[in-house]
């Protein structure tokens, strides 16, 4: 759907420092290097792309792809990202200066015989035609792209595609074209959804992070495609949107998928639901509570890609060796441990109910409260229900709440919720957030009221389905019942320990602005919100608790 797009002119490549677009052919560090290789797609457009791979032997070799518009040049480094130590969780020889952003390195992968090829998505830096992002047209692309790395003398015919965010998230979509060529994916952190995983959160237009995004990413000699407009002309999700959420299922190849539960609201959830919905045979999951970036380039996460990709690219490699779930139940901050799952929820998950208690600004195990309010300012207030815990418990997955809210001053309301870790002292446990920032949440969730209808059909018990396709009128000082998604995490409660649940009408995490993070800055909030408990109105919150002995834990 490139007709009907908003575009905006591109930012002059000389402000990124754009090295040129020369070919060149170099041999160094035991790496033949060719810079700008022009690759043709079936229209004729040209897309340049560096490939780096062993100058000491003939190959053929397995191929890594990176694709997106980030910069093929770009050796941005993902230190200035994370704080609090997180970069010296770097391994020493995995991250040299060929290594693109948020690529994987190719001086590590040619010394394990492969080929690594980094181009620029169609419209960015060098690439001809015009920029857009994550629609049919960069799909087809990276289909060509894939065709093309398999026919070259130098490969051997199998292809894999690797990378975080972007370079994640452009994997779902050429996936599901099924390129013969294309063996594996490792997409590591990349929403699946770019409507529900990043752009309007629960139908609250996202405009903060999504700023920054485009004002960084649109260096082009023409045009580039303004998401941000076209997020204001698209509410509710249509074509536009099912254009920028590819058919999961229809991906057959092997997949080996990681999240990190600190990247919510871009992409957690997205990870998490490409795993679930793809129909590969051969499919693996790993969500860890530490910092994408590091995480990424430690040693053992690379020594993992690595077995994986030399399995199904390289004839006669052993079989992947991995639990096809493994995840982190963290304590907090930086602190967890892995369990190891059959599948994705854990089979041994049980769904309680905690019912809110306005009066008593409680969460309990038994229904039966009397009819109760607890009403906050929708644009500084919040409110904050607690549950105690009596012994150790593990809650692991996705979080419904099911509330009952009305409004007086207006005919809409956003929500926005936030799950909290608190110590026996009542002190607030921090965890990474947004991969960047030590005292996060245990998990958020948001939802526009006019847009609380759900599909039934496609909701789980823990997971509310909301099609966004329209929205339903909220009448004045009327109780309306909001089921509300709050995105899937991992923590572990000890005895006498609290879960918090906070209900704002506002981000409940600002960070300052000069940071890159999540914000919500336009919503529909007027005077008091009501959160309404008990009798008529019983409200719930689900949460999935894992059986820790049946788990094998």
């Amino acid at each position: 759907m490139t007709e009907g797009l908003a575009y905006r002119l591109g930012i002059p490549l000389e402000e990124g420092r754009y090295p040129g677009g020369e070919y060149s052919r170099r041999i160094e560090h035991g790496l033949i290097v060719e810079r700008n290789v022009d690759v043709v797609m079936r229209d004729g457009v040209r897309l340049r792309a560096d490939v780096l791979r062993p100058a000491t032997a003939p190959g053929p070799f397995p191929v890594l792809l990176t694709y997106s518009p980030y910069g093929k040049h770009s050796r941005k480094s993902v230190e200035m990202f994370v704080g609090d130590g997180a970069s010296s969780a770097f391994a020493i020889g995995q991250h040299s200066h060929y290594t693109v952003w948020e690529g994987p390195d190719p001086l590590f992968w040619a010394g394990q015989g492969f080929a690594v090829v980094n181009a620029d998505s169609r419209g960015s830096w060098g690439s001809e035609g015009t920029l857009t992002f994550y629609s049919a047209k960069e799909a087809e692309d990276g289909f060509d792209l894939v065709e093309w790395c398999g026919r070259q003398p130098w490969s051997n015919g199998r292809v894999g595609m690797s990378g975080v965010s972007y370079l994640a998230s452009s994997q779902w979509s050429v996936a599901a074209m099924q390129p013969p060529s294309l063996a594996a994916i490792n997409p590591w952190e990349g929403a699946s959804d770019q409507y529900r995983d990043r752009a309007t959160h629960g139908g609250i237009r996202e405009t903060r992070f999504r700023t920054w995004w485009l004002e960084s990413t649109s260096y082009s000699r023409t045009r580039v495609e303004d998401v941000l407009v076209m997020a204001v002309r698209h509410p509710l999700f249509d074509s536009y949107w099912a254009e920028r959420a590819p058919d999961l299922s229809a991906i057959r190849v092997p997949v080996y998928a990681v999240a990190d539960w600190g990247d919510q609201g871009v992409h957690t959830r997205g990870t998490i639901e490409g795993f679930k919905r793809v129909s590969s045979e051969h499919k693996w999951l790993e969500v860890h509570g530490q910092y994408k970036w590091p995480y990424f380039y430690r040693e053992e996460s690379v020594q993992r890609q690595l077995a994986f990709f030399r399995s199904f690219l390289v004839e006669g490699a052993p079989a992947f060796d991995r639990p096809r779930v493994s995840i982190e139940v963290r304590e907090n901050h930086l602190r967890g441990e892995f369990h190891d799952e059959e599948h994705w929820p854990p089979p041994a998950t049980e769904y309680r109910s905690l019912f809110l208690d306005a009066a008593a600004g409680a969460l309990a195990p038994d229904e039966g409260a009397s009819a109760a309010e607890f009403p906050y300012d929708s644009t500084s207030g919040s409110a904050t229900f607690e549950y105690v815990f009596a012994e150790d418990t593990e809650v692991t997955g996705n979080v419904r709440l099911q509330v009952w809210m009305r409004t007086e001053e207006a005919d809409d309301l956003d929500v926005f919720v936030g799950l909290e870790k608190l110590g026996r002292d009542g002190t607030k446990v921090g965890f990474v957030a947004q991969s960047m920032f030590p005292d996060g949440p245990v998990a958020l969730g948001w939802l526009r009221a006019s847009h609380r209808e759900v599909d039934e059909s496609r909701s789980t018990p823990g997971q509310p389905w909301h099609p966004h396709h329209q929205e339903l009128p909220v009448p004045c000082g009327v109780p309306v019942l909001l089921d509300v998604e709050i995105l899937p995490s991992s923590t572990l409660f000890r005895s006498g320990e609290r879960l918090q649940l906070v209900i704002a009408g506002s981000d409940l995490y600002p960070y300052p602005g000069e940071t890159v993070a999540l914000g919500h800055a336009e919503t529909r909030n007027r005077g008091k919100h009501i959160v309404c408990t008990g009798g008529a109105t019983t409200s719930r919150l689900v949460i999935p608790v894992v059986a820790r002995s049946r788990a094998g834990s």
